[in-house]
């Protein structure tokens, strides 16, 4: 069925679901508070540069040692999203 036969009650109900899709790589809801606030953004608060720094590249090694004991593709994933957060701090 294309977007076009969808009937108004199969649209919401299809917006819902997506709405209800969670990104557990980049936004996990359990790192994020209840006004909104994401761990991350508190940790690059709270530390200087290089600290941040540090932690994000600790991350990337936590990830990438366990990869294959816990989480497989998903710790990959995190590990390169830490990565990409380190290249921004650059």
């Amino acid at each position: 069925m294309s977007d076009a036969e969808m009937t108004p009650e199969e649209e919401r109900a299809w917006i819902e679901k997506q709405a209800k899709q969670v990104d557990m790589v980049a936004h996990p809801p359990h790192y994020q508070s209840d006004n909104g606030i994401e761990c991350i953004d508190a940790i690059r608060a709270a530390l200087g540069k290089e600290q941040y720094e540090g932690y994000l590249r600790g991350a990337c090694f936590k990830y990438l040692w366990r990869y294959d004991q816990k989480g497989g593709v998903e710790s990959l994933k995190k590990a390169a999203w830490y990565l990409d957060k380190l290249i921004d701090a650059q």
